[in-house]
């Protein structure tokens, strides 16, 4: 296989809006504090402010983590960063890869019976996503062939 083969998973839909959101979002709550009125009356303390602009930092962030999913293939396995968690499986580990209709993604199933999400191949790139799930079984078959099938 090539190198090309070994390129990170990412999705395109979700990065796409997951920033223009992200950036949206930031800057509207950075908008609303600005012009949100000072005094008693109206609750324009400097407290408020800074809620609403640490909640508009909290969502870019929880955006951006949704923009910066991947799975990182590499020669001893693959590095799968989802939302929240991070995890690296060797090639040897992962049993299939499954990406059945009504699945929102790729799911590996492992040696221990675990199964985990790739975020990195989405639904929502349609036809991408069902060619780069293609090309994550093919670099699964390709690092996971011994020499003999017991």
């Amino acid at each position: 296989m090539s190198d090309d083969a070994h390129r990170p998973f990412r999705p395109r839909a979700a990065r796409l809006v997951s920033l223009v959101l992200g950036g949206a979002v930031l800057v509207l709550m950075v908008a609303i504090a600005a012009l949100l009125p000072w005094g008693s009356s109206g609750g324009g303390s400097i407290l408020d402010r800074l809620g609403i602009v640490g909640f508009g930092v909290l969502v870019a962030w929880f955006l951006y983590r949704q923009a910066s999913v991947v799975a990182v293939p590499g020669p001893d396995g693959l590095l799968v960063r989802n939302l929240l968690l991070t995890r690296r499986v060797e090639w040897t580990e992962i049993v299939s890869v499954r990406f059945g209709q009504g699945r929102p993604g790729v799911a590996l199933d492992l040696a221990d019976g675990d199964t985990i999400a790739v975020m990195g191949i989405q639904r929502a790139d349609a036809d991408r996503a069902v060619a780069e799930s293609r090309r994550l079984a093919n670099l699964v078959a390709l690092h996971s062939t011994t020499l003999r099938d017991d």
